[in-house]
């Protein structure tokens, strides 16, 4: 199960696989009506967000094999962020990126604007910072727009109940929503599910997943620069913040969380774990100030009692595991054998992962083993043909499971589903009326600290 990885590598590697581009071989078919594929049969994208992942994203859609695709919009609150994105795609696709200056948007409200440049059968991608999703989303069915959602889509009780909501109006609307979550992708996961509810391990009694590596993104900050508001600066380190990103744990872990609760074919009722923090500091000594801790460890009980351990760590000098497994009553799989859905899945007749006792391993056609393109493709599929397809409450009830976990770590209590559901604690509120100047959701103390998680102390909310 143990697998060294490079930590420096980003969720979706953006722009360094010009070569990944792929075309669903089972789903080349003849365009749907154009009136589900957008005027002239050119489905019209515009990218909110333009970090590194919403620029992945942009250009796995810009990537589709059948019928037109065009980005026509960008908006973000980061003027360099949304012009290195229009270059590097620019660069890459060509005349397929159409964005000139009066479509391209800076500022809380570019969302807005840049969806306006959107008609029906048009998709926007949401990739800002997860706790402003429901602010994009509300926006998005009121137009009846399809929808490309990043991961994490919510990291609260309140904004989770809101999105359910969303969810049911977008698929009364028939809009198309896809949401990063691209484990359920993956060829080989989906084959592997398809023998897990055939019986070939026997009933699954455990599971186990693991992502233990050293700090990346923003999982660690120092107190808050001159030159930068609070609100722009917790925006930025969006990582830092469990308002904005449900912290590390959230948007580190939930892809595992998602995949094995897929192969459980269950979700989990309650949540009890471990956590703390430990060398908070630089190698200059100075304290880091975000919110999140450097170890986790979770145990998510599933309805029939079995269970499923995470195990979460950001530190370095460690070993560095990342992976997940499903044990059975007759044997085990490997589910990811490395990093987030990493080929090849396995199933074996024993309790390790020994090639001497491997039954079945998974064999992805080439054009097939990107997750990443393979959920743009599903999406874009279902846009043409008109066939239903909304992931959105399936992803709201992951990142409602996997919140339940980390308020778990962070409180020090049992934590069940409907708790994290009906909890009153929305870390955020206002969001839909935010701007750059003014207040952040957190208030730094003299020191540039924040609240942090107190479990054992603080046991009703996460700080």
């Amino acid at each position: 199960m143990s697998n060294i990885i490079n930590t420096n590598t980003s969720r979706r590697e953006f722009l360094k696989g010009s070569g990944r581009i792929a075309a669903a071989s089972a789903f080349i078919a003849a365009a749907g009506p154009r009136m589900y594929a957008g005027q002239n049969n050119t489905i019209k994208v515009a990218l909110i967000g333009c970090g590194g992942r919403g620029s992945g994203a942009a250009s796995d859609a810009l990537s589709v094999k059948y019928g037109p695709m065009k980005l026509v919009a960008m908006g973000d609150v980061f003027e360099h962020r949304l012009k290195s994105s229009y270059d590097n795609l620019k660069k890459m696709h060509g005349d397929k990126v159409d964005v000139p200056g009066d479509r391209k948007f800076i500022g809380f409200d570019a969302y807005k604007k840049a969806m306006d440049c959107l008609g029906p059968g048009d998709v926007a991608i949401f990739a800002t910072p997860p706790a402003f999703r429901w602010v994009h989303f509300t926006y998005a069915v009121k137009k009846g727009l399809n929808v490309f959602m990043e991961k994490p889509v919510t990291v609260d009780g309140p904004t989770s109940r809101r999105m359910f909501k969303l969810a049911e109006e977008a698929t009364a609307k028939n809009m198309k929503v896809g949401v990063g979550l691209m484990s359920r992708h993956s060829r080989a996961l989906e084959e592997l599910y398809k023998r897990i509810k055939d019986g070939q391990i026997g009933d699954t009694i455990l599971q186990r997943g693991y992502r233990m590596h050293g700090p990346v993104g923003f999982f660690a900050s120092l107190p808050k620069p001159d030159g930068i508001s609070e609100m722009l600066y917790q925006v930025q380190r969006f990582h830092s913040f469990i308002w904005a990103s449900g912290g590390n744990y959230s948007d580190f872990y939930i892809h595992i969380v998602d995949h094995l609760c897929w192969m459980k074919d269950a979700w989990p009722v309650k949540a009890q774990a471990l956590g703390g923090r430990h060398f908070k500091t630089n190698s200059d000594g100075v304290g880091y100030v975000d919110q999140n801790f450097d170890t986790y460890s979770v145990e998510y009980t599933y309805p029939d009692g079995s269970k499923f351990f995470l195990d979460g760590r950001c530190m370095d000098g460690c070993k560095q595991i990342y992976s997940s497994a499903v044990h059975g009553s007759k044997g085990m799989a490997i589910a990811s054998k490395s990093g987030d859905c990493g080929l090849p899945s396995s199933i074996h007749s024993g309790q390790t992962p020994e090639k001497s006792n491997r039954v079945w391993e998974s064999d992805v056609p080439p054009d097939e083993r990107n997750p990443y393109q393979n959920e743009w493709n599903d999406l874009v599929y279902a846009i043409r043909n008109d066939k239903p397809y909304n992931e959105a409450e399936r992803g709201t009830r992951t990142s409602l499971v996997t919140s339940m976990g980390r308020m778990a770590a962070h409180t020090g209590q049992e934590i069940t589903y409907d708790q994290i559901l009906n909890s009153d604690h929305e870390m955020a509120p206002g969001l839909d009326k935010a701007d750059e100047n003014g207040p952040a959701p957190l208030v730094a103390d003299a020191k540039g600290r924040y609240p942090v998680p107190q479990p054992g102390i603080v046991k009703d909310r996460e700080y």
